[in-house]
């Protein structure tokens, strides 16, 4: 074998002595080592996630998902599941007062997939993942994982680096003591533009204690392996954490036909008449306690978290905006990449945000929150509770050009 230059020799070595491991810094490629050890938990990871599909089917965009039985999806895995009556036909039980309810229980997402159709019933969609995806995302470490922006706010001298990995810029809820059961929002679709080891999320974040839920679009090239807008969740509970369903603590799909991680188009373009948006709604079910992921317009049940999944059975802390990440200087935009100036054509924005709050009673207007950008050269956030767009209801404008 001819071996030319020092790089290709480093890259032989490693695969003579260890499988490799890449990680992206700044668009260059490091190889590390992997031990047997570390092969052998990769390789466990991989078969909780890529459970044994029924069929494997593409999305319009060309990506594996695995039709997975919806017993058998890592959901269920979850020692508190040993007893479950769950089946695929569940449905919310209960919609709380003055919310929209659903047009249509029978909204279909069969556009998004090669075959017209999805998976078949009683199955649901798992996107498929690699050894090189389950590497990418753990060269990154804990520091990588989405958080709140309440993690940030005291600043650690002793951990200073850490502190500087995430940046924020949100409207968040007060400590004023209250307990939520749900919250709602129609998002603004951006597509910032990051390098391939950083994420740029638009999100909603759920705390309940030290759990929480988040959901919204993030642009993730270590998760996707591409520069696009999708729609994600990422979940910690109990200590475990991982997005979308892909384990124990993630969230049970119910859908056949709605892949969680798919495209978001069209993106918005800035200073155009119209901008893109969806909608998402986190909500308690008052029957039962099951939280349900809420997608579209037709607020589409896409999946839920059990109650039991939880240490703590309400939220005590809600925020909606901008979170960025970074391993290293220079931080990536958010939104559109400039400072707002409180103009839905101009600014990305989180509208029409609502609280189901701790009696379910659905709430609007929201009037017990705080601005916060944990760095104002890099991100800033304007909440507006009476904007004078009148139909975006309460409103949070956001977004920055990062550089810090």
């Amino acid at each position: 074998m001819e071996v030319k230059g020092p790089v290709t020799w480093v890259l032989l070595m490693c695969y003579i002595f260890g499988h490799i491991i890449t990680s992206h810094n700044k668009g260059f490629i490091e190889a590390k080592s992997l031990s047997k050890f570390e092969d052998l938990e990769i390789q466990r990871k991989l078969k909780t996630i890529n459970k044994p599909a029924v069929k494997i089917i593409k999305t319009i965009d060309g990506e594996r998902y695995g039709c997975v039985d919806f017993f058998k999806q890592p959901g269920f895995d979850h020692p508190s599941m040993k007893n479950h009556t769950y089946h695929y036909k569940m449905q919310r039980m209960w919609h709380p007062e003055g919310m929209r309810k659903s047009k249509t229980n029978n909204t279909g997402f069969g556009y998004l997939w090669e075959n017209g159709v999805g998976c078949p019933i009683g199955t649901v969609p798992i996107r498929r993942v690699t050894k090189n995806d389950l590497l990418s995302l753990n060269s990154l470490g804990d520091n990588y994982k989405p958080r709140g922006s309440w993690n940030t706010t005291s600043y650690d001298p002793n951990n200073a680096d850490q502190y500087k990995l995430h940046h924020f810029a949100v409207g968040r809820t007060t400590n004023t003591g209250m307990m939520f059961n749900g919250a709602t929002m129609e998002l603004c679709v951006t597509a910032p533009t990051v390098n391939p080891n950083q994420f740029s999320a638009s999100r909603l974040h759920f705390q309940m204690g030290d759990d929480y839920i988040q959901l919204g679009l993030t642009v993730n090239p270590a998760l996707y392996r591409d520069d696009q807008p999708r729609v994600f969740v990422y979940t910690k509970a109990g200590g475990k954490a991982c997005y979308n369903s892909h384990c124990d603590v993630g969230m049970i799909s119910v859908r056949h036909d709605f892949p969680m991680g798919m495209l978001v188009t069209p993106v918005s373009i800035r200073g155009a008449k119209h901008s893109h948006y969806v909608t998402f709604g986190l909500i308690k079910d008052k029957a039962n306690g099951k939280r349900w992921l809420e997608f579209g317009d037709n607020a589409v049940e896409i999946g839920f978290w059990p109650s039991q999944k939880f240490r703590q059975s309400h939220g005590n802390k809600v925020e909606w905006g901008g979170e960025v990440y970074s391993p290293s200087p220079p931080s990536p935009p958010m939104g559109y990449g400039i400072f707002p100036f409180d103009h839905m054509r101009y600014d990305a924005y989180v509208k029409r945000i609502s609280i189901l709050d701790g009696n379910f009673k659905f709430d609007d207007k929201v009037d017990y929150m705080e601005s916060f950008s944990d760095n104002n050269r890099g991100y800033k956030v304007l909440d507006e509770l009476n904007s004078g767009f009148p139909e975006a209801g309460h409103i949070i404008f956001y977004g920055g050009p990062g550089g810090i």
